[in-house]
């Protein structure tokens, strides 16, 4: 009998194939709103199954000068989702480039070039992000990732909501995905219970009450780290007045490298029921 010569690739002998489950993923982002801004962190590990493999992952993403993301799951989903948004961005800088240049043209359709933002907002990205999640989730070949969204809406008022693998979205003054809506989120909303509560919240009580969750989440979830980034979007004075560039209306302070502070294991020490203890 004579060999084949067909190649292999020539015809699929199986059906095509989805991610049926992560591999490379990040754990909990955790998120806070206070009354001028959104506080948003999370750690910079990428754990391969349960071996802790990357170490210097960023999983806060600067989209423009309000908002932030913040990606919990896959991380090549992640990779995805930011080259994806790099495009949006630059698409959407061109665009305001062209209106800069041709201010009649915005004025014929009926805006003011002297009041309207170039800028997308928030609740904008929300809304693209939704669409972009629920269209892969009907073509079942989901984007593994939960998503937060934080930063100032149009109004530039806080905001922040988040984006599952399946297109469902959820606003609320705290957030967090992964571990973190177990174990960062009762201790956000013992703080923060409501919107009302949000807006008496200062930046640096916000700040604190992240740090401390970064902290509970270093200790009890086994794949995050002591090394996490964190960003606080927040509106400047300039927001306040009518017809202020989006970019001087509001500012983002990122660090990507933060270490936890004042860490203490002396809880540990009341563990039982784990390993050789049995008393």
């Amino acid at each position: 009998m004579q060999p084949s010569h067909e190649s292999p690739y020539s015809h699929r002998s199986e059906p095509q194939s989805h991610t049926q489950s992560p591999l490379v993923t990040g754990t909990s982002v955790v998120a806070l709103k206070y009354k001028d801004g959104v506080v948003i962190a999370a750690d910079n590990l990428a754990s391969y199954g349960s071996l802790a493999r990357f170490t210097s992952v960023k999983r806060l993403r600067q989209f423009n000068s309000r908002v932030v993301l913040g990606f919990g799951g896959d991380v090549s989903d992640m990779q995805h989702l930011d080259r994806m948004l790099n495009s949006l961005s630059i698409r959407e800088n061109y665009l305001s480039d062209l209106d800069s240049q041709h201010p009649s043209a915005s004025a014929a359709d009926g805006d003011n070039p002297a009041t309207t933002s170039k800028e997308l907002h928030a609740r904008n990205l929300h809304t693209y992000i939704q669409k972009a999640m629920y269209r892969r989730r009907s073509e079942l070949n989901p984007l593994w990732n939960v998503i937060l969204i934080a930063g100032l809406d149009g109004a530039h008022n806080p905001f922040l909501a988040s984006v599952d693998l399946l297109g469902t979205t959820f606003e609320s003054p705290s957030l967090a995905t992964g571990f973190g809506s177990h174990l960062a989120q009762p201790l956000m909303r013992k703080k923060v219970p409501t919107e009302a509560d949000a807006k008496k919240l200062s930046r640096e009580e916000a700040v604190s009450i992240v740090k401390e969750c970064m902290k509970v989440l270093f200790y009890r979830d086994a794949r995050s780290m002591d090394r996490y980034s964190i960003a606080v979007i927040e509106r400047t004075g300039a927001a306040a007045a009518e017809g202020v560039d989006a970019e001087k209306a509001s500012t983002v302070e990122m660090k990507d490298d933060e270490k936890l502070e004042q860490q203490s294991w002396a809880f540990a020490e009341d563990i039982r029921g784990y390993g050789t203890q049995v008393n």
